[in-house]
């Protein structure tokens, strides 16, 4: 799930990364660019975004909520003081239910009501002077 990703470049990356890695579907949510309309999303995503599944939503905590009723579990990913470093991150704990990521807006974060709902928030450790990937 994005949520207020601003930059068209950086979902186009996602989407590559996800068509990669076997993803079954992207949430793009709230001002998330969609394919179709950026063209700098295309660029980055060199045609993943025709092979992952994806849909357009305004309210991701809506889609967060609807997602929980079906059993998934949903994992942010996010630096907080309760942030599981990814390392440390045992997926079994979930009992093989599936799992969403949540990624949020590239300098604000997850938004803290879907922070409220995860399971449990995960980072990424960063060793340089970016406290991000994007």
């Amino acid at each position: 799930m994005l949520d207020n990703i601003r930059s068209a470049f950086n979902v186009g990356g996602i989407f590559r990364t996800a068509d990669g890695v076997g993803v079954e579907h992207l949430y793009l949510c709230g001002i998330t660019p969609v394919p179709g309309v950026h063209p700098a999303l295309a660029k980055t995503a060199l045609g993943a975004e025709n092979t992952v599944p994806w849909s357009s939503h305004n309210n991701a905590l809506s889609v967060a909520e609807n997602l929980r009723e079906q059993g998934v579990t949903l994992l942010a990913v996010e630096r907080t003081p309760e942030s599981i470093p990814i390392q440390d991150c045992s997926l079994s704990r979930f009992d093989d239910r599936k799992i969403a990521l949540i990624l949020g807006h590239e300098r604000a974060g997850v938004d803290p009501g879907l922070l409220a709902l995860t399971d449990a928030v995960i980072a990424l450790p960063m060793v340089g002077g970016k406290a991000s990937l994007n």
